[in-house]
């Protein structure tokens, strides 16, 4: 049996969809019931709502040890999805402690448990810095601590950090590192806010440079890579860099709606971000926009993709076309 973490999530409820299609048998952690509608409200977007009621979902949390004793019975492999993603610096400890804490805590179980394989979900934020003599980031480029990085990158590189121990300690890994991942069904979070802030009339692009990629090909190829012998790896996912003006342009586009107008210059993204810690810092409201956010919102980042595609011969699914598939499910 395969258990997944963050079944709940964007990634982890499409690769419930694709796990289920390829007939495996699947357990699920959910923290909250009512995040299981999510999931449920995917599988009918798709019309795959027979398979639904092929998961078997266990109430459990990455760092509550009981419930992990009771969700690891039975299971050969893992696919660890389960993180948390914010760029708010008040929430800095939370993250850490979910995406650090909480993946030591499943390659713990891994390893007690004699857990065949595990399958970890990163991210080109937890991927190297770029030295000046060099101009795209691959799986090689190495980590350089003195550099700026958001608290979710750092929390993301130390995730990783478990997941070496694991393998050091003998359990087989494969470690998949996604670009801005694009998919249905969550338009609230994530990639998925672009796309509702766009239809609701953003005004303002920026010019940063990024990899993305559909959320398709993430699950395919995290199945693909649990079955081959390979292991001790990791693979950067990502089928294009966009500028993020191109990106938007594709989404306006696509859902029929005006275009972005206004490109936002990186002084007026560090001055919006100070003006955001104020509003956070006096009136105690939810940050918007951090000043890592800003940043990367016109950081000009390239990534390869060339490892992945020659591991498992793979053409990557076109963006712009995705985005014009999901907006019309």
């Amino acid at each position: 049996m395969v258990l997944v973490t963050g079944g709940t999530g964007l990634v982890g409820a499409h690769l419930l969809i694709h796990l289920l299609e390829k007939g495996e048998n699947v357990r699920a952690l959910y923290r909250n019931l009512d995040n299981t509608h999510k999931t449920k409200a995917l599988f009918s977007l798709y019309k795959k709502e027979a398979l639904y009621d092929s998961i078997q979902w266990i109430q459990g949390d990455i760092l509550d040890i009981p419930t992990l004793e009771n969700a690891f019975q039975g299971i050969e492999q893992v696919y660890h999805c389960a993180a948390m993603i914010s760029f708010d610096p008040k929430e800095e400890d939370l993250v850490r402690k979910i995406n650090i804490e909480g993946t030591a805590n499943i390659v713990n179980f891994c390893l007690s448990k004699n857990v065949k394989k595990l399958c970890h979900v990163s991210s080109i934020a937890a991927l190297g810095d770029l030295p000046e003599h060099e101009s795209i980031i691959t799986e090689e480029t190495e980590w350089n601590p003195e550099k700026p990085h958001s608290d979710y990158a750092i929390s993301k590189y130390g995730a990783e950090m478990e997941i070496w121990r694991g393998l050091q300690e003998g359990l087989e890994v494969v470690v998949v590192n996604p670009g801005v991942i694009i998919g249905p069904g969550f338009w609230n979070q994530g990639s998925g806010e672009l796309f509702t802030k766009v239809k609701n009339g953003l005004a303002f692009y920026t010019k940063g440079l990024t990899g993305f990629v559909a959320i398709s090909d993430v699950v395919s190829i995290m199945h693909q890579l649990m079955k081959s012998p390979i292991h001790g790896e990791r693979f950067t996912l990502i089928s294009q860099n966009i500028i993020f003006q191109d990106f938007l342009y594709s989404i306006a586009d696509a859902l029929k709606v005006k275009r972005p107008k206004y490109h936002a210059t990186p002084l007026m993204m560090n001055i919006l971000s100070k003006l955001d810690w104020v509003a956070s810092n006096v009136f105690g409201q939810k940050r918007q926009l951090s000043k890592a956010s800003a940043r990367s919102s016109y950081t000009t980042d390239l990534y390869s993709n060339e490892k992945i595609k020659n591991a498992l011969n793979i053409t990557f699914i076109d963006v712009h076309n995705y985005i014009k598939e999901i907006t019309n499910l």
